[in-house]
């Protein structure tokens, strides 16, 4: 379960100095992106293509939102038997990246059966038979993701906030599960089409450090600057 920046028809008020910016409990209009009906569709469909052409579907946010977390891999020093885990894998194309780059521990969950078994074919394709794929639910896995290094999250949050049902319930939610899911240390990377910066912040505040912004393409309107999406890297505090 992944969000395309273009596929997002909401408001997401990523400028520098909106007024707007100052809570994250903010909530969109709920959107069909919000709803497991909307991806199990989604990759139903990317599934069959894949079985007859091989094209693995589109790479949410573009390949460029992989490479810039793999770069800030790179230079943070994460080590290459770090345990890894996708939230909302999607196709399994952010998996077959980080393999590539020399992760060993890899896990990818997704509550999507479609999305899993696609994720699964991709990875048998690329002969990456050692990563671990899950049919899972984020929400609703109590004590089942325990002890990661380090957690992924390219717009999956986002969904979340755009379903149409207890989305504040559910934003309270996606903290605890993440914050039991990670090691003391752990690093948490989000990207997100909806959420700024200051909101990330205010919305990751409860038991994580905030350590970095990644570059993101950027874009005036208005006199004002600001951001296609949002990437920010956190450290997990007890």
């Amino acid at each position: 379960m992944e969000v395309a920046a273009e596929s997002v028809e909401v408001k997401r008020g990523n400028i520098s100095d909106q007024e707007d910016d100052s809570g994250s409990d903010t909530d969109f209009e709920p959107s069909k992106l919000g709803t497991k009906e909307y991806w199990e569709d989604a990759y139903q469909k990317e599934l069959e293509t894949f079985a007859d052409i091989g094209d693995v579907g589109e790479i949410w946010f573009g390949e460029e939102s992989m490479s810039r977390v793999l770069r800030w891999m790179d230079k943070a020093k994460i080590p290459a038997d770090a345990a890894i885990l996708d939230i909302g894998t999607g196709n399994g194309a952010f998996l077959v990246e980080l393999a590539k780059h020399g992760c060993r521990t890899l896990t990818g969950i997704d509550y999507s059966t479609a999305s899993v078994e696609l994720a699964r074919n991709v990875l048998q394709a690329e002969d990456l038979t050692d990563v671990t794929v899950k049919e899972m639910d984020f929400l609703n896995c109590p004590g089942e993701l325990k002890g990661f290094d380090v957690c992924i999250d390219k717009g999956t949050f986002d969904a979340i906030s755009l379903n149409p049902n207890s989305s504040k319930d559910n934003k309270k939610l996606y903290l605890q599960v993440l914050k039991d899911a990670l090691k003391d240390k752990g690093f948490f990377a989000i990207t997100s089409c909806n959420w700024t910066k200051e909101q990330l912040l205010d919305r990751f505040s409860e038991g994580f450090e905030f350590v970095e912004e990644l570059p993101t393409p950027s874009f005036q309107f208005g006199g004002k600057k600001g951001n296609s999406v949002t990437a920010l890297i956190f450290k997990r505090i007890h």
